[in-house]
């Protein structure tokens, strides 16, 4: 199976503070750590590190060589990422003591991506092959069109949830892979098993991944429910997790089924909340199986 992540590629700048700043207050950080990001980024290494075939496509402005390189160091196809003038996107992250991250991001490249540069990456691609999305790009609905028309499955991971996303032809979904938060915007419901139902019935039968913070996860295919708790580890950073978390469940989905595929997602999510930073934190699989074999 292959896999085209059409995604963000971020500059992170991380800072470490007592408590995210509030209206009007200057807040003083302990530190500041440049990373590599974006949710794009994040989840095509974590496909790759999990043993995908992964292709990601997308944009980056001139200061982007070390995202391409660090893409490429993973084992990840980067033939569709283009440059585009002006800067990457990147984001401002706030850390706070108890691992809590709040972010304010900027498009940049990732804003500038063409219908030629989409039609040209989706040629290459067709029935069977895996579409993953996230809400960080622009030519969201266009992508969902083209990919279906061809018979690529798509995964969609409506973040950040904004005004857009009603627009898109979200019928052709596959998966949705979303947060509490993503699920009661999506849905209207705040009860996890309710928004898995609605989701279900609200688009024709698309399945749903259901991530929950401290209480785990849930997944249904239309059949099934299957849970999974936390694996409890002390949380430094939780910038990547969930990215880290959607890309070891796809990855692993069709060759262990979703239990499996939700237990190792969880340990790679847990490996990740433990190191600060974003993709630096992204685990490879046999770093999930020590962790399994130990946990």
């Amino acid at each position: 199976m292959r896999i085209l992540n059409f995604g963000s590629l971020n500059r992170d700048l991380v800072y470490s503070v007592d408590h995210a700043v509030l209206p009007g207050e200057t807040l003083a950080s302990s530190s500041m750590e440049p990373f590599c990001g974006g949710k794009g980024l994040n989840q095509s290494l974590a496909l790759a590190r999990a043993g995908a075939e992964v292709y990601h496509a997308g944009c980056i402005g001139s200061d982007g060589s070390d995202l391409l390189r660090l893409l490429q160091d993973s084992g990840v196809d980067t033939r569709h990422v283009h440059r585009a003038d002006g800067p990457s996107g990147h984001a401002i992250i706030q850390v706070d003591g108890r691992g809590q991250n709040s972010i304010l991001l900027f498009g940049g490249a990732n804003q500038r991506i063409s219908s030629e540069g989409i039609e040209e990456t989706l040629e290459g691609f067709g029935e069977n092959d895996l579409l993953v999305l996230q809400n960080e790009i622009n030519g969201i609905a266009s992508i969902m069109s083209l990919a279906h028309d061809r018979g690529m499955r798509i995964v969609f991971n409506p973040s950040p949830f904004n005004e857009s996303i009603a627009t898109y032809p979200l019928e052709k979904v596959d998966w949705f892979v979303l947060n509490e938060i993503e699920g009661e915007e999506l849905t209207g419901e705040k009860d996890p098993e309710k928004i898995l139902q609605a989701a279900r019935e609200k688009f024709a039968g698309a399945k749903t991944l259901l991530t929950l913070g401290k209480r785990g996860a849930m997944y249904t295919d239309g059949i099934s429910v299957y849970t999974q708790p936390i694996c409890p580890v002390p949380v430094k950073d939780t910038t990547a997790a969930g990215d880290t978390f959607l890309g070891y469940f796809f990855a692993l989905l069709e060759e262990m089924g979703p239990q499996e595929a939700l237990q190792w997602a969880t340990a790679a999510s847990a490996i990740a909340v433990s190191i600060k930073g974003a993709a630096n934190s992204i685990p490879y699989r046999r770093d999930v199986a020590n962790f399994l074999a130990k946990y």
